[in-house]
């Protein structure tokens, strides 16, 4: 199955509420690696790599998030396969 690799952009009320500890606990899940930060403008970034189906799914999560999240926009960019995330899920 192709590997991919993409980095999302999640704007709304992302931060102070479980986001990143979310996304990773969803991304293993899912078995993809990669990982999730707050942004100074309150946004949360999130880099993910594996397989396509996998990829999907999460970004399917991420249009919802944890229970207290309110998102607003997802923006979503395919990387070269040179940018490669950390090798488990991390939050930054």
């Amino acid at each position: 199955m192709p590997q991919v690799i993409r980095r999302f952009h999640i704007t709304g009320k992302v931060q102070g509420v479980y986001f990143r500890h979310s996304t990773r606990v969803e991304a293993e899940r899912l078995a993809v690696t990669g990982y999730a930060r707050n942004l100074p403008n309150g946004s949360v970034e999130v880099v993910v790599q594996g397989p396509a189906g996998a990829v999907e799914r999460l970004r399917q999560w991420l249009h919802q998030g944890p229970k207290m999240a309110r998102v607003e926009t997802v923006l979503e960019l395919e990387l070269e396969r040179d940018t490669l995330p950390p090798p488990q899920f991390e939050i930054l």
